[in-house]
């Protein structure tokens, strides 16, 4: 473990060395089709993931693997332009990694967005949905292993994983622009399928409104570290089983660009109201 932390250091010195110290409050992990809120970053330091030493690297369509550093709506920020899934490879302890990288530079409000498969059946594909609880389907934990004691507590409390004044204050700012945002439950997957019309059937029986493949294991991490959390699924397409048509990756980052206003719109109001 004295291995890993000393990764996590040596990724957290290379940022302040190479943003000459700028030391971001709030961080930002973009989903798929979503890192458009990038270019709102003012004066940034931008970074690839790959030249951050030991970073965890976007494979995927949709995640461009930049990391931008800098102003946003007058917040010092840390803005991730997509992410790292447990369906590309990596060990779930290395989706934390960003996470552990962001507690060292400061962050103390992680917000957190993922594209998602509507599994409510009143959720219309480009519905925002704010996050208030989720179910760990994927039955796999990052904060499994070794622990550090710079993490936060070895047992964590995820009663309030997801914060209701965050919660709030996105209601307050979805209505300074006039946008609907839907409340729910968000079911983590592990992917890279898509659920079967069985498991989309049994996740509203559990109690989900939407289901995807990500975002869970970062907000248990952020949740060790103490920070406050706000999570947003971007409702992509209907599950399957629901809508009857055929699901795609395409679909998911087409659908995004209905909405890209809207979805810039509400989270720069939102980091402003923070």
């Amino acid at each position: 473990m004295q291995h890993e932390w000393d990764r996590i250091q040596a990724a957290a010195n290379w940022l302040r060395t190479y943003t000459r110290g700028f030391t971001p409050d709030t961080g930002l992990i973009m989903g798929s089709g979503m890192g458009m809120l990038a270019d709102e970053v003012s004066q940034p330091f931008i970074a690839s993931y790959r030249d951050i030493p030991h970073f965890p690297v976007s494979t995927v369509e949709g995640h461009a693997g930049k990391l931008y550093m800098g102003m946003l709506s007058g917040k010092p920020v840390m803005l991730m332009q997509g992410r790292v899934h447990l369906y590309e490879g990596l060990p779930v302890q290395q989706l934390a990694f960003p996470v552990r990288v962001m507690q060292q530079l400061g962050v103390k409000t992680l917000i957190l967005t993922n594209a998602a498969g509507g599994v409510n059946p009143e959720f219309q594909p480009g519905d925002l949905m704010l996050i208030r609880d989720h179910i760990n389907f994927a039955f796999q934990n990052p904060l499994l292993g070794p622990h550090h004691p710079a993490y936060g507590p070895r047992f964590v409390d995820t009663s309030r994983t997801y914060s209701a004044a965050l919660r709030q204050l996105a209601k307050n700012s979805g209505r300074q622009n006039g946008i609907k945002l839907h409340e729910g439950v968000y079911q983590f997957m592990t992917g890279p399928s898509y659920e079967t019309p069985a498991e989309v059937h049994l996740a509203r029986k559990l109690g989900a409104d939407a289901i995807g493949m990500s975002t869970v294991p970062e907000a248990l991490a952020a949740t060790q570290a103490g920070m406050q959390v706000l999570g947003i699924s971007y409702i992509s397409n209907q599950a399957a089983g629901i809508s009857g048509e055929h699901l795609s990756h395409q679909e998911v980052i087409e659908t995004m660009q209905s909405i890209k206003l809207t979805f810039i719109h509400l989270l720069t109001t939102i980091v402003a109201n923070l």
